[in-house]
């Protein structure tokens, strides 16, 4: 994903005036005085800034976040207010919580972060706009917009927000083919396998899969969609087979790697489905199935001989040298000798 570069920001009248007063700003008030009483703060206002209107006063006594809020409000983004508030509580709540649990709590209040309440304001207020109007593409690229300007370790629960709201937008969307609904469904699974959740990641990158089967859709850094989709699954599969192989659930953890084997055949992408082939060998190894991981893990080498890969061709060999290691109930004479010299595959790409 990447990040959108920065706005050149039309600022409602509260929050230009009260942006001259931020710490950031290189002509502030100085910050002490901004933590004085009110009537202390009325008469510094009154002495520099005579004739100011009550509405102006307001701008420089209130925080950057409040003047947001207000703006929205004056000018009838409701729908926006809501869903900013919500947000200002959860990042408030969290900063609590963190503060608790370890005195090395770096995140900042969001008052403090002039950047992202513009963010807000500017894109929520957008979105608000074209839903009113039913221009739902145009409600998702704002709010995926925003999901791209906080996706950062820190704000990354912010991410997840806009990500959801995309996912509920997406369905409304009808005059793109279903790709906004696609990428929906992989920011999801994205979502759910960042949190340990890999049933439900899965299920999302299945219905990105199949969206994706036969489209040459691409993401914004020109990547297919379908390739996404296809790394997104093996990826996931790949965990859940490393769950099942600690619980000894051979069978199962066999079982959906030869699913992710077949995926990676069908992207046709040599590099993915030599790798798919790699961690099934290893699975067939670990239930004691010697020879059918002998075999898998021989086609792994002609893949890498193929691409010329020699880590992975290294990477082939030491696993099929613990596979004759643990052989211990059968001979194997000839197998082996064939096995560390593979040919050149005769298959091509298509």
């Amino acid at each position: 994903m990447t990040t959108l570069p920065p706005l050149a920001m039309t600022r409602p009248k509260l929050t230009s005036l009260a942006r001259q007063k931020l710490p950031c700003c290189p002509e502030t008030i100085p910050r002490a005085q901004l933590i004085k009483e009110k009537d202390d703060i009325d008469h510094y206002l009154e002495v520099k800034f005579k004739g100011l209107s009550k509405e102006e006063v307001a701008a420089y006594r209130n925080s950057y976040k409040k003047n947001i809020c207000v703006d929205m409000l004056r000018d009838g983004y409701h729908k926006s207010f809501t869903e900013l508030f919500s947000l200002m509580e959860k990042w408030d709540a969290l900063r609590e919580a963190a503060k608790v649990r370890s005195i090395l709590w770096l995140q900042r209040p969001l008052e403090e972060q002039p950047d992202k309440l513009d963010h807000f304001y500017y894109y929520l207020t957008r979105a608000e706009v074209a839903e009113r109007k039913e221009y739902f593409e145009d409600v998702y690229n704002n709010l995926y917009a925003l999901a791209c300007y906080f996706n950062n370790p820190e704000d990354k629960w912010v991410r997840n927000h806009f990500y959801q709201r995309c996912f509920q937008i997406a369905q409304l969307i009808k005059i793109d083919g279903g790709k906004k609904a696609a990428e929906s469904l992989g920011h999801m699974g994205l979502l759910f396998e960042e949190d340990g959740q890999l049933l439900e990641a899965a299920e999302y990158y299945e219905a990105f899969h199949q969206l994706t089967q036969g489209r040459i859709w691409k993401d914004e850094t020109g990547r297919f969609l379908n390739l996404l989709a296809c790394e997104s699954l093996l990826r996931t599969y790949r965990l859940l087979a490393d769950q099942m192989l600690e619980n000894k659930d051979y069978k199962q953890a066999i079982k959906i790697l030869i699913k992710a084997s077949e995926i990676a055949k069908e992207a046709n992408d040599k590099k993915m489905e030599g790798e798919a082939s790699y961690y099934l060998g290893l699975a067939h190894l670990a239930a004691g199935e010697h020879k059918t991981a002998l075999a898998v893990l021989r086609s792994y080498t002609e893949l890498s001989t193929d691409l010329d890969d020699d880590l992975s061709l290294g990477r082939a060999y030491e696993a099929i040298a613990k596979v004759l290691q643990r052989d211990t109930t059968k001979k194997l004479p000839h197998t082996s000798s064939k096995l560390l010299t593979p040919q050149k595959s005769s298959q091509t790409c298509h």
